[in-house]
Protein backbone atom coordinates (compact mmCIF):
# COMPACT_ATOMS: atom_id res chain seq x y z
CA UNK A 1 0.00 0.00 0.00
CA UNK A 2 2.86 2.57 0.71
CA UNK A 3 4.91 1.92 -2.35
CA UNK A 4 1.38 2.30 -4.73
CA UNK A 5 1.10 5.66 -2.58
CA UNK A 6 4.78 6.41 -3.15
CA UNK A 7 4.20 5.63 -7.02
CA UNK A 8 0.93 7.68 -6.97
CA UNK A 9 2.58 10.45 -5.57
CA UNK A 10 5.73 10.29 -7.97
CA UNK A 11 3.24 10.11 -10.74
CA UNK A 12 1.23 12.98 -9.25
CA UNK A 13 4.39 15.22 -9.41
CA UNK A 14 5.79 14.77 -12.43
CA UNK A 15 2.64 15.61 -14.11
CA UNK A 16 2.85 18.46 -11.92
CA UNK A 17 6.27 19.51 -13.25
CA UNK A 18 5.24 19.13 -16.88
CA UNK A 19 2.35 21.14 -16.62
CA UNK A 20 4.59 24.13 -15.39
CA UNK A 21 6.60 24.70 -17.87
CA UNK A 22 6.44 25.12 -21.73
CA UNK A 23 7.72 21.78 -23.19
CA UNK A 24 6.53 19.07 -25.69
CA UNK A 25 5.89 16.91 -22.34
CA UNK A 26 3.07 19.83 -21.75
CA UNK A 27 1.07 19.57 -24.54
CA UNK A 28 0.85 15.35 -24.20
CA UNK A 29 0.26 16.15 -20.35
CA UNK A 30 -2.88 18.31 -21.61
CA UNK A 31 -4.00 15.66 -24.22
CA UNK A 32 -3.70 13.01 -21.64
CA UNK A 33 -5.85 15.11 -18.84
CA UNK A 34 -8.65 16.11 -21.58
CA UNK A 35 -9.40 12.96 -22.32
CA UNK A 36 -9.42 11.48 -18.94
CA UNK A 37 -11.93 14.28 -18.22
CA UNK A 38 -14.05 12.91 -21.13
CA UNK A 39 -16.95 10.33 -20.58
CA UNK A 40 -16.88 8.57 -17.27
CA UNK A 41 -12.98 10.06 -16.14
CA UNK A 42 -14.36 12.45 -14.26
CA UNK A 43 -16.88 9.72 -11.75
CA UNK A 44 -14.24 7.75 -11.72
CA UNK A 45 -11.73 10.15 -10.29
CA UNK A 46 -14.27 11.41 -8.19
CA UNK A 47 -14.89 7.68 -6.72
CA UNK A 48 -11.25 7.07 -6.11
CA UNK A 49 -11.40 10.44 -4.06
CA UNK A 50 -14.31 9.60 -1.86
CA UNK A 51 -12.19 6.05 -0.91
CA UNK A 52 -8.79 7.78 -0.73
CA UNK A 53 -10.90 10.07 1.96
CA UNK A 54 -12.24 7.11 3.80
CA UNK A 55 -9.14 5.09 3.62
CA UNK A 56 -7.27 8.92 5.07
CA UNK A 57 -9.78 8.78 8.00
CA UNK A 58 -9.63 5.38 8.89
CA UNK A 59 -6.25 5.84 8.45
CA UNK A 60 -6.85 8.77 11.33
CA UNK A 61 -9.16 7.66 13.60
CA UNK A 62 -6.17 3.95 14.01
CA UNK A 63 -3.72 6.48 14.88
CA UNK A 64 -5.98 8.06 17.77
CA UNK A 65 -7.31 5.14 19.24
CA UNK A 66 -3.50 3.75 19.67
CA UNK A 67 -3.10 7.29 21.31
CA UNK A 68 -5.85 6.97 23.29
CA UNK A 69 -4.76 3.26 24.58
CA UNK A 70 -0.97 4.92 25.05
CA UNK A 71 -2.86 7.30 27.50
CA UNK A 72 -4.23 4.61 29.42
CA UNK A 73 -1.53 2.64 29.79
CA UNK A 74 1.14 5.23 29.99
CA UNK A 75 3.69 4.40 26.98
CA UNK A 76 3.23 3.35 23.42
CA UNK A 77 4.42 -0.39 23.21
CA UNK A 78 7.00 -1.28 20.23
CA UNK A 79 3.82 -3.07 18.12
CA UNK A 80 1.67 0.28 18.88
CA UNK A 81 4.59 2.59 17.45
CA UNK A 82 4.87 0.51 14.62
CA UNK A 83 1.71 0.60 13.75
CA UNK A 84 0.93 4.15 14.36
CA UNK A 85 3.87 5.65 12.79
CA UNK A 86 2.30 2.98 9.40
CA UNK A 87 -0.96 4.76 9.58
CA UNK A 88 0.37 8.00 9.78
CA UNK A 89 2.40 7.76 7.03
CA UNK A 90 -0.88 6.41 4.70
CA UNK A 91 -2.66 8.65 5.84
CA UNK A 92 0.36 11.60 4.83
CA UNK A 93 0.47 9.96 1.76
CA UNK A 94 -2.72 10.36 0.95
CA UNK A 95 -3.17 13.41 1.85
CA UNK A 96 -0.69 14.91 -0.77
CA UNK A 97 -1.69 12.51 -3.33
CA UNK A 98 -5.46 14.08 -3.08
CA UNK A 99 -3.83 17.97 -2.96
CA UNK A 100 -1.38 17.27 -5.61
CA UNK A 101 -4.57 16.05 -7.74
CA UNK A 102 -6.34 18.93 -6.98
CA UNK A 103 -3.04 21.33 -7.71
CA UNK A 104 -2.97 19.04 -11.13
CA UNK A 105 -6.67 19.93 -11.90
CA UNK A 106 -6.73 23.24 -10.98
CA UNK A 107 -3.44 24.16 -13.22
CA UNK A 108 -5.33 22.38 -16.04
CA UNK A 109 -8.20 24.85 -15.62
CA UNK A 110 -5.89 27.82 -15.66
CA UNK A 111 -3.79 26.65 -18.65
CA UNK A 112 -6.92 26.06 -20.77
CA UNK A 113 -8.57 29.69 -19.13
CA UNK A 114 -5.34 31.30 -20.89
CA UNK A 115 -5.56 30.07 -24.15
CA UNK A 116 -9.21 30.94 -24.68
CA UNK A 117 -8.44 34.20 -23.61
CA UNK A 118 -5.50 34.70 -25.70
CA UNK A 119 -7.10 33.48 -28.92
CA UNK A 120 -10.30 36.15 -27.39
CA UNK A 121 -7.73 38.77 -27.29
CA UNK A 122 -6.38 38.28 -30.78
CA UNK A 123 -9.66 37.98 -32.69
CA UNK A 124 -10.56 41.51 -31.03
CA UNK A 125 -7.41 43.02 -31.55
CA UNK A 126 -8.32 42.14 -35.62
CA UNK A 127 -11.79 43.32 -35.18
CA UNK A 128 -10.17 46.34 -33.88
CA UNK A 129 -7.72 47.37 -36.72
CA UNK A 130 -10.20 46.23 -39.03
CA UNK A 131 -12.78 48.73 -37.76
CA UNK A 132 -10.23 51.29 -37.64
CA UNK A 133 -9.08 50.66 -41.18
CA UNK A 134 -12.55 51.04 -42.46
CA UNK A 135 -13.61 54.14 -40.39
CA UNK A 136 -14.18 55.81 -43.61
CA UNK A 137 -17.59 57.78 -44.86
CA UNK A 138 -20.30 60.22 -42.91
CA UNK A 139 -19.82 61.27 -39.33
CA UNK A 140 -22.11 59.64 -38.31
CA UNK A 141 -20.68 55.96 -39.37
CA UNK A 142 -17.30 57.58 -37.99
CA UNK A 143 -19.13 58.00 -34.67
CA UNK A 144 -20.48 54.50 -34.56
CA UNK A 145 -17.20 52.79 -35.57
CA UNK A 146 -15.79 54.78 -32.65
CA UNK A 147 -18.33 53.91 -30.56
CA UNK A 148 -17.56 49.87 -31.34
CA UNK A 149 -13.71 50.96 -31.15
CA UNK A 150 -13.99 51.99 -27.60
CA UNK A 151 -15.93 49.27 -26.83
CA UNK A 152 -13.86 46.67 -28.17
CA UNK A 153 -10.97 48.40 -26.18
CA UNK A 154 -12.78 47.56 -22.95
CA UNK A 155 -13.66 44.08 -23.93
CA UNK A 156 -9.30 44.01 -24.33
CA UNK A 157 -8.40 45.64 -20.96
CA UNK A 158 -10.98 43.19 -19.44
CA UNK A 159 -10.07 40.22 -21.12
CA UNK A 160 -5.91 41.87 -20.15
CA UNK A 161 -7.30 42.16 -16.17
CA UNK A 162 -8.34 38.87 -16.37
CA UNK A 163 -5.14 37.07 -18.10
CA UNK A 164 -3.05 38.52 -15.88
CA UNK A 165 -5.74 37.37 -12.79
CA UNK A 166 -5.40 33.86 -14.03
CA UNK A 167 -1.83 34.04 -14.37
CA UNK A 168 -1.12 35.14 -10.84
CA UNK A 169 -3.18 32.22 -9.82
CA UNK A 170 -1.08 29.76 -12.07
CA UNK A 171 1.96 31.25 -10.21
CA UNK A 172 0.73 30.61 -7.00
CA UNK A 173 -0.50 26.98 -8.30
CA UNK A 174 3.13 26.18 -9.63
CA UNK A 175 4.52 27.93 -6.10
CA UNK A 176 2.36 25.54 -4.07
CA UNK A 177 3.74 22.53 -6.44
CA UNK A 178 6.94 22.96 -6.05
CA UNK A 179 6.88 23.12 -1.85
CA UNK A 180 4.63 20.23 -2.32
CA UNK A 181 7.55 18.66 -4.02
CA UNK A 182 10.04 19.59 -1.19
CA UNK A 183 7.58 18.17 1.24
CA UNK A 184 7.70 15.17 -0.25
CA UNK A 185 11.19 14.81 -0.76
CA UNK A 186 11.05 15.29 3.09
CA UNK A 187 8.19 12.93 3.13
CA UNK A 188 10.14 10.12 1.01
CA UNK A 189 13.67 11.30 3.73
CA UNK A 190 11.16 10.68 6.68
CA UNK A 191 9.78 7.10 5.09
CA UNK A 192 13.39 5.78 5.19
CA UNK A 193 13.79 6.97 9.13
CA UNK A 194 10.54 5.24 10.00
CA UNK A 195 12.11 1.80 8.12
CA UNK A 196 15.16 2.00 9.92
CA UNK A 197 13.08 2.51 13.37
CA UNK A 198 10.81 -0.02 12.31
CA UNK A 199 13.64 -2.73 11.69
CA UNK A 200 14.54 -1.58 15.40
CA UNK A 201 11.49 -2.41 16.78
CA UNK A 202 10.92 -5.27 15.09
CA UNK A 203 14.78 -6.42 16.67
CA UNK A 204 13.43 -5.01 20.09
CA UNK A 205 10.42 -7.21 19.55
CA UNK A 206 12.48 -10.10 18.73
CA UNK A 207 14.89 -10.14 21.81
CA UNK A 208 12.19 -9.56 23.94
CA UNK A 209 10.53 -12.79 22.95
CA UNK A 210 13.22 -14.19 23.40
CA UNK A 211 13.88 -13.42 26.90
CA UNK A 212 10.54 -14.61 27.52
CA UNK A 213 10.76 -18.08 26.06
CA UNK A 214 14.14 -18.31 27.60
CA UNK A 215 12.37 -16.98 31.43
CA UNK A 216 9.43 -19.75 30.64
CA UNK A 217 12.23 -22.38 30.18
CA UNK A 218 13.50 -21.85 33.55
CA UNK A 219 10.15 -22.28 35.27
CA UNK A 220 9.19 -25.32 33.45
CA UNK A 221 12.77 -26.79 34.41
Amino acid sequence: MIQLLFALLAAEAALALSLLFRTPARRLALLAIDRAKRGRGPVMARTVAATMLLVLASAGYSVTKIRRRAGELGQLTPTDQVLASRHLLEASLMGYSLFLGLIIDRLHHYIRELRTMKKNMEAVTKQSRTLEEAKVGGAEEIQGYQKEIASLKEQVEMLKNQSQKKTEELKTAEANSVALQKQSEGLLMEYDRLIAENGDLRNQLQSIDLRTSHSDGKKNS
